[in-house]
């Protein structure tokens, strides 16, 4: 647990060396004399942040609930058996095989790791306006350790997280062709062909009975919208994942953040397309957690929604006026993730994760 105390510790210091600006530069983008020292001190913090996450996840061994459950997989895609996965992940798997041969499976975790963690840190650094506060909640929040567990699902997790600056920016082929690309390796990214242009839609008022009826159908019927998820998933109905059970911290932490961004509607919601589209998307993580309990392993659709949290409420708290607010709601705010944090390691030492003690193939 003391590597995972350290590391994010460190990686949150390094954080802080990145300036906040109004709109996140790409790792590319040319930039003028004035803010190329302090552009360059971004970047190289940025990158040895990058560095030591993937470090830290590609020399794991044993650590997450499915890690051999992926190495059988690795080892039937080299005997040419069927296996559950995507074929792009298994196209994946194969290249590995054939450059490094079949039985080095730690590569393959150290690539998909490598991936991983690249897509979201460029997510980040792009569409943050305030990094330095948005990777304390990545971190706070869990999402790095998540990843240590179902990798397929991580891996498109983060492509889709890259892809939504497309979305914003209208550039509709290039978030799509991106989740089309992630769905070769897993499929339950194209949930957010859904999901992320609803939360963009304006709503009017004769919407919200709608909305009512529908939500209310989701308690009522549960069993046509199951019948509906596994033409699509058919291999989740009735597994070890479809267990009914919902998350009762991300239905409080949704309902906190709402209720925290309505406070300052007017200033930081009304009129900003951007900041509606985070909020609209934990509603619909709200909805998703205390309504849809029949779907099999509810995070993995409620991250997809719940994950632009570490926008909205830096966004939030920077459109207050009044500094002290801002200062005293910072202080506030990093206090509860650093207490979320901390009770996410202590629910790893007792859970499935096997997340808790971290173990590595150098020492271990």
């Amino acid at each position: 647990m003391i590597v995972y105390i350290v590391l994010a510790t460190v990686t949150c210091l390094l954080a802080l060396m990145v300036e906040q600006k109004n709109t996140a530069p790409c790792f590319t983008e040319n930039k003028g004399k004035s803010s190329r020292r302090g552009d360059l001190r971004g970047v190289l913090s940025i990158s040895l942040i990058f560095v030591l996450l993937t470090a830290v996840s590609a020399l794991r061994i044993a650590i997450g609930h499915d890690y051999w459950e992926y190495k059988d997989i690795f080892d039937l895609i080299s005997q040419d058996r069927y296996v559950s996965t995507e074929f792009g992940f298994n196209i994946l798997v194969r290249i590995c095989h054939f450059i490094f041969g079949n039985e080095n499976y730690i590569i393959i975790f150290g690539i998909v790791a490598f991936a991983t963690m690249l897509f979201f840190m460029k997510g980040l650094y792009d569409q943050s306006k305030n990094f330095r506060f948005s990777f304390f909640l990545f971190m706070a929040f869990g999402y790095y350790l998540s990843t240590f567990n179902s990798i397929r699902y991580y891996l498109v997790l983060a492509m889709a997280f890259f892809a939504v600056k497309y979305l914003l920016a209208r550039e509709y082929d290039k978030f799509v062709l991106t989740v089309l690309l992630a769905s070769t390796m897993h499929m339950a990214v194209l949930f957010v062909l859904f999901a992320y242009p609803l939360a963009l839609v304006k709503w009017k008022k004769w919407m919200v009975p709608v909305v009512g009826v529908f939500v209310a159908s989701l308690l009522l019927f549960p069993n046509f919208y199951r019948r509906i998820i596994f033409i699509f998933y058919p291999y989740y109905e009735n597994s070890i994942f479809d267990t009914g059970e919902t998350s009762i911290i991300n239905i409080a932490r949704c309902a906190a953040v709402l209720i925290f961004a309505l406070i300052f509607y007017k200033k930081a919601l009304k009129g900003n397309r951007e900041n509606m589209f985070y909020f609209n998307l934990s509603l619909e993580a709200l909805v998703v957690y205390a309504c849809c309990s029949f779907i099999p392993v509810i995070s993995r659709i409620g991250f997809f929604l719940n994950i632009y949290q570490v926008f909205l409420i830096p966004n939030v708290i920077s459109s207050i006026e009044k500094k002290w607010l801002r200062t005293a709601l910072t202080v506030c705010v990093c206090i509860a993730g650093v207490g979320y944090f901390a009770f996410f390691l202590h629910t790893c030492k007792d859970d499935a994760t096997r997340i808790v003690p971290y173990l590595n193939w150098i020492l271990n």
